[in-house]
């Protein structure tokens, strides 16, 4: 009885120092989620504001730019998968590679070439291990990061999207990420970033995301007419851009809120159970000891016995 006392000890030691490196990842997830919750909430309105102003450009001018026209046979496809550096978020990672392997055989169903570019460790680990190719790989700011990220990864997909086919271009650009819609709500989400498209707030559905609808106005409200200085052109030249790098700084920040929450739950759940553990192993010790007890008193009251009748 002993020796289990002492298992059931050691145990019982080693769950409690689990439990409070989890309840301190806990304190430590909630405390930034409320500030990367923030960042991605304050991040909408320009996003939404530069979106609808490229809109407006884009379906009020006959300019063909390269960035907002589609190509009759799209050859290549690049596909930006968005997840953490670090694990222990749940299926927070998993959700967005599952997602992302079912986008990759609807393009490769459709008799394109996909070109993954990778953000966060755990995208990297998932393709390496598997001996898969890819175009790019960032790390090291999946729960915060800055608009110079976004910045990198955009100008990288932009330029290859500029580029021809034969020379290893893209045809068309998505990205996958995480959209956060509450704290116990995070869904996997994907995006078609090049060539824009423009989709009308009735087609829209429940997207919490941008207002597209640069032709959707109220019932007797006049329509603006645009004009564009120096040119329709170079002011999509300007925008375009900016697009691009807010629409994936956007896709970073609501992955970085999703991140956290799903490791605040995460870690919340493991130290429930490691809770529930300890009061496990601390009911069979009491029963072990108890059964010690029992079994030390029937030996007293055995021995006791047999004196007595020695005596006789």
């Amino acid at each position: 009885m002993g020796a289990q006392m002492r298992i059931y000890r050691q145990r019982i030691k080693s769950v409690n120092s689990i439990k409070k490196i989890t309840n301190a990842m806990e304190l430590i997830a909630a405390a930034r989620v409320v500030k990367a919750r923030q960042r991605a909430t304050e991040a909408m309105p320009y996003t939404t504001a530069l979106t609808r102003a490229v809109s407006a450009v884009a379906t009020n001018t006959n300019e063909d730019h390269p960035l907002t026209t589609a190509k009759e046979t799209a050859k290549r496809a690049g596909v930006v998968i968005i997840t953490a550096d670090r694990g222990l978020a749940g299926a927070y990672s998993v959700a967005a590679i599952k997602e992302s392997a079912e986008l990759i055989s609807r393009l490769t169903a459709e008799g394109k070439e996909v070109v993954p570019y990778l953000v966060g460790r755990k995208a990297v680990s998932y393709y390496k291990f598997r001996k898969r190719d890819y175009a790019a790989e960032w790390t090291g700011f999946s729960d915060a990061p800055t608009f110079e990220n976004a910045k990198e990864i955009a100008d990288r997909i932009t330029a290859d999207f500029l580029k021809d086919t034969e020379e290893g271009g893209n045809d068309e650009i998505h990205v996958v990420f995480t959209r956060f819609r509450s704290m116990v709500r995070q869904d996997p989400h994907v995006l078609r970033l090049l060539p824009l498209e423009v989709v009308e707030a009735d087609e829209a559905g429940d997207d919490e995301s941008l207002d597209l609808s640069v032709h959707h106005y109220e019932e007797g409200q006049i329509p603006p007419e645009y004009s564009f200085e120096p040119n329709a052109s170079e002011v999509l030249d300007l925008l375009l851009p900016k697009y691009v790098r807010n629409r994936i700084f956007t896709a970073l920040l609501s992955s970085a809120a999703s991140e956290l929450a799903a490791r605040q739950r995460a870690m919340k759940s493991a130290t429930d159970n490691a809770t529930e553990l300890i009061k496990t192993y601390q009911r069979l010790a009491n029963q072990a000891r108890q059964a010690g007890i029992t079994q030390e008193i029937s030996e007293i009251v055995g021995g006791a016995n047999a004196l007595a009748d020695a005596k006789k």
